[in-house]
């Protein structure tokens, strides 16, 4: 690419960032005068994505436990099948 065309890219997408926290900044105390009139800002219900990761950390929670579980209950059998042989 042309070190022009490199040169005009960058300066664009630096004058979008700037032109963006200036609008930010303009905007700031009408945003806080809006959520003092309003009561501030309602917490968002959970979207279905959200409510799906919540389901699969549980499960895998739940997994994780049973797989212990059952990783237990093997060393005891194999711990038990070893006493018997020995004697």
């Amino acid at each position: 690419m042309n070190k022009h065309f490199e040169d005009t890219r960058y300066y664009l997408k630096r004058a979008g960032q700037t032109a963006k926290e200036g609008i930010g900044e303009e905007l700031e105390p009408l945003r806080e005068r809006f959520e003092s009139l309003t009561g501030g800002e309602e917490e968002p219900e959970p979207s279905r994505v959200e409510k799906l990761r919540a389901d699969l950390a549980d499960l895998q929670e739940r997994a994780e436990g049973e797989a212990k579980e059952a990783i237990g209950k093997a060393r005891e059998k194999l711990g038990k099948g070893k006493g018997e042989t020995s004697d």
